[in-house]
């Protein structure tokens, strides 16, 4: 291993955390030469006892930015918040003007749209660029999405194409979009990650709780599942999750874990930006919603003991019989789920100009990441077939495969209702097409209500104008009218 300051590393990675070495290793094993930094000496240290000769670790960020080519090419994996302004601002001691600094944690989208003005007004070049696929991703090929630079994207793309996975002979990596936008489409894509979650975890308490099916039979299901149009990531280690015992124990490592979900927070900046966008996501909203209500354990072992349980959790009919109905109430709620990610992506677009094309989004997202699923083939066609399409809903086939999922979408609310199993995920997808498909929403009581007590004014259906009421005074020359009963 050569740990000689060359100035021949074409790549510099700042975190060398296991995201951050998986990362040098994959671009190693395409043959470009790189370098890590550090402040921890073990990890420096780490990366240099690796089996490479083409990896370089460096403990001063001085000696890391001398060893690279230039113009320098630096990746930050670090924490998203204060430290990456931290890092950035230590970056500017050693960098030059023309060199590019790529932020791939996850940042807001927001930080990264000041971070991409400041350092453009400053003479260097930014990409924040959005990474999902956990640690093996890293390692074997990562979908990435970058975005800001497009000059600079161009530079780096070469290396960025050999390490990303490739579907169908594609790289899962494309320029998304200007500014902000790849971190935008990452937050995104966590957004329907979260939804995704909860609607499998809904699943399994139905298999549980209302099928009383036992875990090899629950096992078996998401195996079948993950052979049809349900493959997915998510399906498929789920499955391996209902396989894991460890040695020595008896029953599954499932059983053992305490039902508090953990959260980064990216869940909830897709629920806030599509609240200040004016957009519904609402298979997002609850799935967020119900991570926070995980954590109120005490609250809920306190409610369970005055709150008792439906008498009776079992659904009718045999659970053999069941199942296709819940994989097509399941299909249901995965396709609303993405559908509104999609379309906070299409207004997003329209409002801060990002430039996205949103069948290269769903291109990219077919492989390497954490929502990589047979369904994505669906999306990208339809965004390729139709780039202007306003919401998947509105595609033909995906609006067939719609229709016959709604009976037993339906089925398993209704049967989850009666039996007093939660299924959020599933009624918000219900109650969110259900209202979607509506030509007159009953929102006008709504209305009504707000120019009632707030003087908010109201439009008319087949008048032009602003109108309000003195609802108050009408209520009462009506009631002075009327008689009394006898």
């Amino acid at each position: 291993m050569n740990n000689e300051s060359t100035n021949q590393n074409a790549f510099g990675m700042i975190g060398l955390g296991t995201m951050g070495a998986n990362l040098l290793q994959n671009i190693a094993d395409h043959g470009y030469n790189c370098a890590g930094y550090d402040t921890n000496y073990n990890k420096v240290d780490s990366l240099n006892q690796l089996d490479y000769n083409n990896i370089h670790g460096y403990s001063t960020i001085q000696d890391f930015a001398n060893s690279l080519k230039s113009p320098k090419t630096v990746m930050m994996l670090v924490p998203a918040g204060k430290i990456v302004d931290v890092v950035i601002n230590e970056l500017l001691e050693v960098l030059d003007k023309g060199d590019i600094i790529i932020d791939g944690g996850n940042s807001h989208f927001t930080d990264t749209e000041r971070r991409y003005k400041d350092l453009e007004s400053k003479g260097y070049h930014f990409i924040g660029m959005g990474v999902s696929g956990g640690e093996e991703g890293a390692r074997k090929g990562p979908s990435m999405m970058p975005g800001g630079d497009k000059n600079a994207y161009e530079k780096i793309s070469p290396i960025l194409e050999k390490i990303a996975t490739q579907v169908n002979g594609e790289p899962t990596v494309a320029y998304m979009g200007a500014r902000s936008a790849g971190h935008f489409v990452k937050m995104v894509h966590n957004g329907i990650e979260y939804a995704i979650m909860q609607l499998i975890s809904e699943t399994f308490e139905i298999m549980k709780k209302g099928l009383q099916m036992d875990d090899k039979e629950i096992e078996a299901v998401y195996a079948k599942w993950n052979e049809g149009r349900l493959k997915s990531y998510l399906i498929e280690i789920t499955r391996d999750i209902f396989s894991y015992i460890k040695p020595g124990d008896k029953h599954l490592l499932l059983n053992n874990i305490k039902d508090e979900a953990k959260a980064l927070g990216t869940g909830k900046w897709t629920s806030q930006a599509a609240m200040d966008l004016g957009l519904p996501v609402p298979v997002i909203d609850v799935s967020v919603g119900m991570r926070d209500l995980s954590r109120y354990k005490d609250l809920r072992i306190e409610a369970s003991k005055i709150f008792p349980d439906s008498p009776n959790n079992e659904f009718r009919g045999k659970a053999d019989k069941y199942i296709s109905t819940l994989e097509s109430a399941y299909y249901f709620g995965m396709v609303s789920a993405y559908a509104q990610g999609m379309h906070l992506l299409y207004h997003a677009n329209q409002e801060y100009k990002y430039n996205l094309n949103l069948d290269t989004i769903a291109k990219i997202w077919r492989g390497g990441c954490i929502i990589r699923s047979e369904f994505l083939e669906d999306i990208y066609a339809a965004y390729n077939k139709k780039p202007e399409l306003k919401h998947l809903f509105l595609d033909i086939s995906i609006h067939d495969d719609l229709i016959s999922s709604t009976p037993n979408i339906r089925a398993v609310v209704a049967d989850a209702s009666r039996s007093g199993i939660a299924v959020p995920a599933f009624s918000a997808a219900l109650s969110y097409f259900d209202n979607f498909r509506l030509e007159t929403m009953p929102t006008n009581l709504v209305m009504a209500q707000r120019d009632y007590f707030g003087s908010h004014t109201y439009e008319l259906n087949n008048k032009e104008g602003v109108f309000h009421t003195q609802w108050e005074k009408l209520v009462d020359a009506e009631n002075s009218t009327k008689k009394p009963l006898s």
